[in-house]
């Protein structure tokens, strides 16, 4: 491993490897658990990449792909493994307004190219609570999604080109600018979700959308829950495509953000079982607000929301985010475990129930349990607490959250991946022949099975 170190010093430009103390220090991240790699390296190029995945392979070494280090499900965990971070290519190569795609290294920050989009006049509709620290090449390996897939998709839908580079070291351009190109395999679609597994993306072409001029933002309470798919679907015909997201925060979350320590207050005077912050992004600023409105005082008439307060300036809207974006506060209820599922809107009331019914009848007294989610699109976070850490009870609490989703279709991870956490519930939520044949693709194009190993599914 010395000898293969060496060669690698020799073969990166200066600063591309890192090890010991250096090393350790990369290897640090709030949002999940590293290890210790025994080196961490920082191509400067997909060449680079190249070079490091063909001595690797050569050596039957283990290589564990780094984005933003952003991921919940320990898939960037990259003990005794070289772990190879794509930090220092993180170029924004074009901006083609005509065309409105964006070409863009891997380890560009996703806040970075928002950014660059929208000062030409465009959007790249990807929006995650890790926006400053994810990036586009760990977005593309694990199909990010966030808020706003119930009008623009998962990262999958912004993708239309990448390149990647093969375990054995081969590079892959499938650089397509193309909307429409049905020219045999879509092989851009090897690479999106598949953890690192299966290649190591280094660039990728995106599809942006004209950015609009018109954003409308509201905070919605709600006094039943069969009053929340009748209210999404009111606003999706009301607003003629224009939703943008349908965030869904049940009573316990509310309560946690719009509390001291938390810094956000309740935009409603009144307490509702469940909260929405709908927003509305159209063309035409005026038109668009009229609408907006009229939409939700045709739901406040019909007893679909209970009250409503209607952001009118950036600030407020900010704000009604930030409550959104505010999961650090379920933190207050440690030890706690995030779950992210997903299932048939028709189906979540009885099944948050059932978890929180059966929780308290595990642990009660010490049972907590926090959700809110993407219900536009069918995702849920549940965030549980049951005041231990035993491995025990961790099963224990998977099996209350994961086993009633088998029977009703759902999945055990919406989106944040499959990693090391959840590997172990995989077949629940896909079937034998697909496993297979997951496995078959990475047997066939990783056969020393030195990319990102374990993750997915065990070796």
């Amino acid at each position: 491993m010395t000898d293969l170190i060496e060669t690698l010093k020799g073969a990166l430009s200066p600063g591309g490897v890192l090890t010991g103390e250096d090393a350790q220090a990369q290897a640090q991240s709030r949002w999940t658990r590293l290890g210790t790699p025994l080196a961490v390296l920082r191509p400067v190029s997909t060449a680079e990449v190249s070079t490091i995945l063909k001595l690797a392979h050569a050596a039957g070494q283990p290589v564990v792909p780094w984005g933003g280090k952003t991921g919940l499900v320990d898939g960037a965990q990259a003990d005794g493994a070289l772990a190879l971070s794509l930090e220092r290519m993180n170029a924004i190569e074009d901006l083609d307004t005509a065309a409105g795609l964006m070409t863009v290294q891997a380890g560009c920050v996703l806040q970075t190219a928002c950014e660059a989009a929208e000062a030409l006049g465009w959007l790249l509709p990807l929006d995650l609570g890790s926006r400053g620290s994810a990036t586009i090449g760990g977005n593309i390996s694990t199909n990010a999604g966030g808020n706003r897939v119930l009008r623009w998709g998962m990262m999958r839908d912004m993708v239309l080109g990448l390149e990647a580079v093969l375990a054995d070291g081969t590079v892959v351009s499938s650089m397509n600018r193309l909307v429409k190109n049905n020219a045999g395999y879509d092989l851009k679609a090897l690479f999106v979700g598949t953890e690192g597994t299966l290649g190591v993306v280094t660039r990728a072409v995106l599809r942006l959308r004209a950015r609009p001029a018109s954003q409308d933002t509201a905070f919605v309470g709600v006094e039943a829950f069969d009053d929340l798919p009748r209210l999404l679907r009111r606003l999706e015909r009301g607003l003629g495509g224009a939703l943008s997201a349908f965030e869904v925060m049940w009573a316990d979350f509310h309560a946690l953000v719009t509390t001291p320590p938390a810094r956000g207050r309740p935009p409603l005077e009144g307490r509702y079982p469940y909260y929405v912050l709908v927003e509305s992004m159209g063309g035409e600023p005026a038109e668009d607000q009229a609408r907006f409105e009229r939409v939700l005082m045709g739901a406040l008439e019909d007893g679909e929301i209970a009250d409503a307060a209607i952001a009118k300036s950036k600030a407020e809207r900010e704000a009604m985010w930030a409550l959104r974006d505010d999961v650090a506060q379920t933190g207050r209820n440690a030890p706690i475990i995030a779950f992210d599922v997903s299932l048939g809107i028709g189906d979540m009331e009885a099944y948050v129930d059932g978890v929180r019914a059966a929780m308290a009848a595990r642990w009660p007294g010490e049972a907590s349990l926090v959700v809110f989610g993407h219900m536009g699109d069918g995702n849920l976070h549940l965030i549980a607490g049951m005041g231990s850490r035993e491995s025990a009870d961790l099963h224990a609490l998977e099996d209350i959250v994961y086993r009633p989703l088998r029977a009703i279709g759902g999945s055990v991870s919406a989106e944040h991946g499959i990693g090391l956490q959840k590997r172990e519930y995989l077949a629940w939520s896909r079937s034998g022949p697909e496993i297979a044949l997951m496995r078959t693709l990475k047997a066939s194009l990783d056969p020393r099975g030195i990319l990102n190993p374990g993750k997915v599914f065990a070796a």
